[in-house]
């Protein structure tokens, strides 16, 4: 039986035809040619060994054959529009879930997620965060925003900042018997590492001129917020990224004691996951964060 079951672009291109009883318009309809058409019918008649249209000047005429065949193909094609929306289409119902540091949830886009509420009421959201390196499960995640140089293998990868690397520390540190007024003045301070960036301290004491090995003392952390919250407390010195940085900078009880901004090649980039069947709203949500990150010039 299945043997005797036609090519799917034969059927449609039948049902495109005898809808419109017209070539033409069928061909206008699934952005075909004309006689492309025409050819896929004449395939679907040669398959049967039987006309299923009357071909006139200016138009078509259903055959009995054909007239008895058009509903049980239609009847074909909205089953198969109805199972294909029960399987695919309810995932608009679910969650779109992010997968980004907390350093960037928290300065980055924390403030701007009440804009994407605004503009799209309807579509909810999951953001979960997570610590450098670890791998995203596909089946649970369909978008991330990772830092590094964009090249992850299974992501596509989109840039969102370029970082530019500088201290920061509490106002009170720039007074004082040890004072920064200079970045050889960080020999005297506590230095606060975030684990998982490939470029910092030490790139950034090498563009101030300093080669000293403290770059790799000081107290390490997981996440920038935890290193800034031990800046503002005034227990060491961040360093901060130009994209998270400027955001608590705008508080109030952290400075930039130095004059002195490094570009670096890493930044944060939304990973996309190279499935074949992604979140109705994974597009919606990377066009707009792609916006935001494009406005914020970071």
């Amino acid at each position: 039986m299945s043997k005797r079951i036609p090519s799917l672009v034969w059927l449609r291109a039948f049902e495109a035809s005898a809808r419109h009883l017209s070539f033409t318009l069928a061909a206008s309809e699934l952005g075909l040619t004309q006689t492309a058409v025409s050819k896929q019918v004449k395939n679907l008649e040669h398959h049967f060994g039987e006309l299923l249209f009357q071909r006139r000047a200016r138009s078509l005429v259903l055959t009995k054959a054909g007239e008895a065949y058009l509903p049980k193909v239609k009847d074909a094609f909205d089953r198969l529009a109805v199972g294909t929306e029960e399987v695919f289409g309810q995932r608009k119902a679910e969650l779109l879930t992010l997968r980004v540091s907390v350093g960037f949830s928290a300065l980055w886009l924390g403030p701007r997620l009440g804009a994407f509420r605004q503009k799209h009421p309807d579509i909810g959201l999951r953001v979960v965060s997570t610590v450098w390196n670890t791998e995203i499960d596909e089946s649970d995640v369909d978008l991330e925003v990772r830092y590094g140089v964009g090249d992850w293998d299974g992501f596509s990868a989109e840039r969102l900042t370029s970082e530019k690397l500088f201290p920061v520390c509490h106002p009170d540190l720039l007074q004082g018997e040890n004072a920064l007024r200079a970045p050889e003045d960080l020999k005297n301070h506590t230095l606060l590492h975030v684990d998982g960036y490939e470029e910092g301290w030490a790139i950034w004491l090498k563009s101030a001129g300093i080669t000293s090995e403290s770059s790799v003392h000081g107290i390490h952390f997981d996440t920038s917020i935890v290193s800034f919250e031990m800046a503002a407390s005034g227990h060491g010195v961040a360093l901060g990224r130009s994209s998270i940085a400027n955001h608590v900078l705008g508080k109030g009880n952290l400075v930039a004691p130095f004059d002195l901004f490094v570009p670096v090649k890493e930044g944060f980039f939304l990973l996309t996951p190279k499935i074949i069947s992604p979140h109705p709203h994974a597009q919606i949500f990377s066009e707009w964060l792609l916006e935001q990150a494009k406005a914020s010039k970071t």
